[in-house]
């Protein structure tokens, strides 16, 4: 009788990798709509921006020291805020985050479709739009 080993030890290492493979990170793609000085209120200024979350794109845990305002166009997200249940928002829900805020989740809810929303942000002039979590 005849026997055949296809067994080789570097093969776990193909095969575990295969096993991971579709969870690659996929950043999301911002864009910058426009920035403007907010009139009346000396030092702070307003962001526009659209973020497309590819298939799968998974946000890193972060804040962003400004009154935030989301709006989805087209898919759907998942979005949390620390001491808050996290939502899925589809188009033409809303999310609103507080300077205060630590966003823990925001993260496309297919892996499948794109999702676009537009967030409008309200933070002092020059301050970053996005800070790591502390």
């Amino acid at each position: 009788m005849l026997s055949i080993t296809f067994w080789r030890p570097e093969l776990l290492f193909v095969l575990l990798s295969l096993i991971n493979w579709p969870l690659e990170t996929r950043e999301p793609d911002i864009k910058t709509l426009m920035t403007k000085d907010l009139a009346g209120a000396p030092g702070k200024e307003t962001l526009m921006l659209t973020v497309e979350y590819p298939p799968g794109a998974i946000e890193p845990v972060h804040r962003h020291n400004a009154q935030a305002f989301v709006y989805v166009l087209e898919g759907a997200v998942v979005m949390q805020v620390k001491g808050q249940a996290p939502v899925t928002l589809k188009p033409g829900d809303t999310f609103y985050e507080g300077n205060e805020d630590v966003h823990l989740v925001g993260r496309n809810a297919s892996q499948t479709s794109p999702a676009r929303f537009v967030v409008f942000l309200v933070k002092d002039k020059g301050a970053p739009a996005v800070l790591p979590a502390q």
